[in-house]
């Protein structure tokens, strides 16, 4: 059961560098960003699909044991080709101090210090800039020519579109530019908050682990110019043209209400929904209302068919409130394309539900 504008979702496979799909857990975002990534393979392009979710559900979709952060190729009958990719943070965090280390010595003075080591995989921000780093490195990579997202169930999945600018903001950071400083005598004059902040730190973390984080900002001297280049970039990406976002949802009134969270976050930062895809939805079974199918029960009640028409009346007045829970948000993202995808007898485990979840959002 789709709609006429499913057009639009072939256009996004067909022309888009970037498909970003977004949206609450559960809803089949997974299953979605895997079946566009699929559309571009069957359309001759090279694409690749990469999951931010440590989850396990785009291998499980694409039938594989599992994902790593280096590209996995999925082979199949389509003229084009297909990688999948799970984010590893850490592995993408020491990809970056590589990139922009002035020789390998530095780098491995970062890699090498404690304060790094803990911090690379954990620090809160840390995944979503490197979502957006990775996100960027792919499509900058001459081997692919579409880069589907699937990011995680959460509502902070698109904490990576504000990740670029506030690193910029990290860099800028009177404190940050303290622990870069050389010698004492400079962190002298940076005033007393930095000395007041170090000295406090001290005492709660203990000095072996301030000194490790001082000496990991200062082994960083001289990356800085690259991560605020390449920051830049990644903030033009996501705003570019050829980037789109997908709004992935359910008819459930809880899916709706994070989908318009979604769309209003999207909305903030001058993006706009390229597509809405709304999965299992429930038939209407025909033309004729609710309504209708229970004056036809009446008129056969005591007969075998009065059942019958008691369940469609039944059924198409499930369809009739799950079309209401999205109206407001279908005219929220107008004129984005709506695709609405039914109910499935079985989840989908492989390449042939993938094909099959692919008819109804491509026709």
């Amino acid at each position: 059961m789709t709609t006429a504008a499913s057009g639009g979702l072939e256009a996004l496979a067909r022309d888009r560098d970037i498909v970003i799909c977004c949206g609450s857990g559960g809803v089949g975002k997974t299953t979605t960003a895997a079946a566009i990534a699929l559309e571009g393979a069957r359309r001759g392009r090279r694409v690749v699909v990469v999951t931010i979710d440590p989850a396990k559900r785009l291998a499980d979709a694409l039938g594989l044991a599992g994902l790593t952060n280096e590209p996995s190729r999925i082979d199949g009958p389509w003229p084009g080709a297909l990688w999948a990719v799970m984010l590893d943070t850490k592995s993408t965090f020491d990809d970056v101090v590589r990139r922009y280390a002035a020789d390998p010595v530095q780098a491995e003075r970062i890699l090498a210090n404690r304060f790094y080591r803990n911090i690379s995989g954990r620090l809160s921000g840390t995944q979503e800039y490197m979502a957006a780093e990775k996100l960027y490195a792919l499509h900058e990579a001459e081997q692919f020519d579409l880069v589907v997202v699937d990011t995680p169930p959460t509502r902070n999945a698109l904490d990576f579109l504000d990740a670029p600018r506030r690193l910029m903001r990290f860099l800028d950071h009177r404190l940050y530019r303290a622990l870069m400083a050389p010698t004492r005598a400079y962190l002298k004059a940076v005033g007393l908050a930095a000395q007041a902040f170090l000295r406090t730190a001290s005492k709660v973390v203990g000095g072996e682990v301030l000194n490790d984080a001082i000496a990991f900002f200062q082994a960083f001297d001289g990356m800085e110019a690259g991560f605020r280049e390449r920051a830049e970039r990644v903030t033009e990406l996501l705003n570019a043209r050829e980037t789109a976002y997908v709004l992935v949802t359910s008819p459930r009134r809880d899916s709706v209400d994070e989908a318009e969270f979604f769309a209003g976050r999207l909305a903030e930062e001058g993006l706009q929904v390229a597509a809405l895809i709304v999965n299992r939805m429930h038939p209407s079974f025909g033309p004729g209302s609710a309504a209708d199918a229970e004056t036809a029960a009446s008129k056969y009640a005591g007969t075998p068919l009065g059942p019958l028409w008691e369940n469609l009346a039944d059924l198409r007045q499930l369809a009739a409130g799950e079309e209401g829970q999205i109206a407001g948000l279908a005219g929220r993202v107008a004129p984005a394309p709506i695709v609405r995808v039914p109910v499935l007898h079985s989840d989908v485990h492989d390449l042939d539900g993938l094909a099959q979840v692919g008819s109804y959002l491509f026709g």
